[in-house]
């Protein structure tokens, strides 16, 4: 018996294993990790992951330890594993921003000895997105220390068996149950594209060659300028709530950030598969994407979206776009409520999606978030009562972009400028501050540290809707830059301009290469069983 073996078998005395029942799997690992008579595979059955760790530790094994797969062998083998030794719904959930590209500050959701252990060369969210018993966790820990030579850290090791333990609760009660898919048919869909703002539509999900294979048809309505975008793609569903396509619109421009642009699209599913929400992406960083959340329709009137997101204290004769779906023809005010202070002077049935409607809000409303409601249907904190903006913020607050070259596109990226009130303990930026949403600013930019005296226009230029293009040909060296958004309708309480400012990298183009090439052909491999 090997030495990783010993260990294994070790694991029995304190943490049951996950027997490993495919045989496929059984015979391409099993010569390698060993198989004990309860049919545990050692270290396969300590651990648990979502689809994308077991296609890295995949990946990894036909690198490094010359396994022979067929690209439908691995494809099998993830399903396998990201179904019968995965994650539960609850547990996916909490490291959903990772297979979704998202930017996301992990120094407040997560523990500062795992951050300080593993952020230095990736996110918490990798070794969150698996479970393992403690011994597994631990010669995770020491390979980490021979391979990269990292100075041990005990309570990284902690955090990880405490975060993320093989066995929870959660897991138990999902692995118990049989879950058979029932994803086909009409979805409502809200989604959210910085820069270009919100959209509402349909999304009809029919079946693919297996049963856990999809294709998606989506119809989006912008609801800034009412541009249709529609858009087809492919999906595959791991684990009964883990769904990894792509999708695309019809004729994309080629510019960059053209919502019809190839999508790769991460969503989580509920357990009760009545409800998907994540990301579609695209970008040499993944910095282009749509939020979006989809639902099932109900046979009764449904609230999906309001087209403004905030109303200021003693405004009168606000017009407002409520965005639905089965909605009724005949409509009074009293349908509505937009909480204390707001009243509705009239509401018009527009069709059987939307509805609109005239309000005003008193001057002595109280700031805060308030639900939007229409009969039964309601909008949890879908408007924000305000008085005054009292400052902006950029986001993403930092970011990175690259300039291009021979051989690698650009890295683009894309600004929003939000509104913000001051909350109920006066202070600006902290966490009882009001979001208002994204307000008309002008763009411009400073560079404030680089190796010499470059002009902007040599790094590059943000245009009016808040996308930074960098300059095409790459001049060998970084550049810290200050992007400044300068709102063009609002001043602070003193009658001062409002400005906010975003942090960010143009970078050398050979800086994206090593993780982000490597990510995005393995997730390919994954979605297509190729390599």
């Amino acid at each position: 018996m090997t030495a990783l073996a010993q260990k294994s078998a070790g694991q029995h005395a304190t943490e049951e294993g996950i027997p490993v029942t495919d045989p496929l799997v059984i015979a391409k690992c099993g010569s390698c990790h060993y198989r004990d008579d309860r049919g545990n595979l050692e270290r396969i059955s300590w651990e648990r992951a979502t689809p994308e760790g077991w296609q890295e530790a995949l990946k990894k094994m036909t690198a490094e330890e010359r396994v022979a797969l067929s690209p439908f062998e691995a494809r099998s083998i993830v399903r396998y594993l990201a179904a019968s030794h995965g994650l539960a719904p609850e547990e996916a959930r909490s490291v959903m921003y990772y297979p979704e590209r998202r930017i996301h500050d992990e120094t407040e959701t997560t523990d500062p000895a795992l951050v300080e252990a593993c952020g230095k060369c990736h996110a918490a969210a990798r070794p969150l997105s698996w479970r393992r018993s403690l011994e597994d966790w631990k010669q995770v820990a020491e390979s980490h220390i021979t391979r990269y030579k990292m100075k041990p850290n005990s309570g990284a090791i902690a955090a990880l068996g405490r975060l993320a333990p093989l066995h929870t609760r959660e897991w138990d009660v999902w692995s118990s149950r049989t879950v058979a898919l029932n994803l086909t048919g009409r979805w409502l869909v809200t989604a959210r594209l910085p820069g270009r703002g919100r959209y509402v539509g349909e999304m009809s999900v029919t079946p693919g060659a297996a049963p856990d294979e999809f294709r998606s048809h989506a119809t989006l309505r912008s609801l800034a300028d009412g541009s249709v975008l529609e858009r087809a793609g492919q999906a595959l569903v791991f684990g009964a709530d883990a769904w990894r396509g792509r999708s695309r619109g019809v004729n994309p421009s080629g510019t960059p950030d053209d919502p019809s642009n190839e999508a790769r699209e991460a969503m989580w599913i509920s357990p009760d598969q009545a409800r998907m929400e994540g990301r579609w992406f695209w970008g040499q960083y993944q910095e282009f994407g749509f939020d979006v959340l989809l639902r099932r329709p109900s046979s009764d009137p449904s609230l999906l979206a309001v087209d403004r997101a905030s109303l200021k204290t003693g405004s009168r004769g606000n017009r407002i776009r409520l965005i639905g779906d089965n909605f009724p023809a005949q409509v009074t005010p009293a349908d509505l409520d937009f909480g204390p202070g707001i009243a509705v002077r009239r509401a018009i049935f527009q069709n059987s999606g939307e509805i609109v409607a005239d309000v005003d809000v008193a001057a002595d409303a109280k700031p805060r978030r308030t639900d939007v409601v229409f009969r039964g249907s309601v909008l949890p904190s879908a408007l924000a009562i305000y008085d005054q903006i009292d400052y902006l913020k950029v986001t993403p607050e930092s970011s990175l972009a690259a300039f291009g070259g021979p051989k690698y596109p650009r890295g683009f990226q894309q600004f929003e400028a939000i509104a913000y009130q001051r909350g109920a303990d006066g202070k600006a930026h902290t966490s009882d501050d009001l979001e208002l949403g994204p307000v008309d600013v002008t763009w411009s930019m400073e560079i404030f540290y680089s190796v010499d005296s470059s002009r902007n226009d040599l790094v590059g230029a943000v245009g009016s809707r808040g996308l930074f293009t960098p300059a095409a040909n790459s001049p060998g060296v970084n550049y810290d830059v200050w992007v400044i958004a300068t709102a063009t309708g609002e001043k602070n309480r003193t009658g001062s301009p409002l400005v906010g400012k975003g942090y960010l990298v143009v970078t050398i183009p050979e800086y994206t290469f090593n993780g982000r090439h490597y990510v995005r052909e393995l997730d390919r491999w994954i979605e297509e069983g190729t390599w």
